[in-house]
């Protein structure tokens, strides 16, 4: 196994250890949320914010762990009728695309969004948290599918890819 394959593999495995903790930490918010509503008839202040801070990470670093294993959905049917030298090349120009999509929307206009919170100061409601730091998420996970793109790339030029 060449070392960007076991890159690859360490890098999803704290991927996926980060993403089961963040999904402990909103199922644990949640149940919160519901317990102090239902039973103790008030409501703490932080777990609605929480909760949604954290479905925002969980979400946008999901879709960068999905597409570093190349398991968001997709509608395979025309591709399947390709051969396999025009599928190679799709697959490619995918990439390609992802790796754009990846570089102008996430981590550019993330980076702006996240200068532009830092600079304007702005907090969250409850937690006080600058809105920075949870928008920082959009260019990290940005980031890491440009990465998983380079590797696809790789992967494909070597005809070591699967689809």
């Amino acid at each position: 196994m060449k070392s960007a394959d076991i890159l690859f593999n360490r890098v999803c495995k704290i991927m996926e250890t980060i993403l089961v903790s963040i999904f402990g930490l909103l199922v644990i918010d949640v149940l919160l949320q519901v317990f102090s509503r239902y039973i103790l008839n008030t409501s703490f202040t932080f777990t609605e914010e929480l909760a949604r801070f954290s479905l925002i990470w969980l979400s946008i670093l999901g879709a960068a762990y999905l597409s570093g294993r190349r398991e968001h959905l997709s509608m395979d049917f025309l591709f399947q009728k390709f051969s396999p030298k025009l599928q190679k090349k799709v697959l490619f120009f995918i990439e390609i695309c992802v790796f754009l999509f990846a570089l102008i929307v996430m981590v550019i206009g993330g980076f702006n969004l996240v200068y532009t919170t830092l600079h304007l100061g702005q907090l969250s409601g409850t937690l006080r948290i600058p809105l920075g730091y949870i928008y920082s998420i959009l260019p990290f996970s940005g980031l890491l599918i440009m990465c998983f793109s380079i590797y696809h790339i790789r992967k494909i030029s070597t005809n070591k890819i699967t689809d």
